[in-house]
């Protein structure tokens, strides 16, 4: 059930945005936003919610929930 973390990176690409432009709109690390895609940290509620406003989307699309 861990298919978001995927879905993250797609939609950064799909947006041709960087791991360094998401991560100051998130205000963290680079480094620290990458362990989200790479599925090596679970993405924090607030973080998601961020992540749904940054590419107008909705967390359950962002969380596989959906396909819209």
């Amino acid at each position: 059930m861990n298919n978001y973390y995927p879905r993250i990176k797609e939609l950064r690409e799909d947006h041709d945005y960087t791991q360094q432009y998401v991560a100051e709109y998130l205000r963290m690390k680079q480094s620290q936003y990458s362990r989200y895609e790479r599925g090596l940290r679970d993405i924090p509620t607030d973080i998601l919610i961020a992540l749904a406003f940054l590419y107008k989307t909705t967390t359950d699309y962002i969380l596989g929930l959906t396909e819209r």
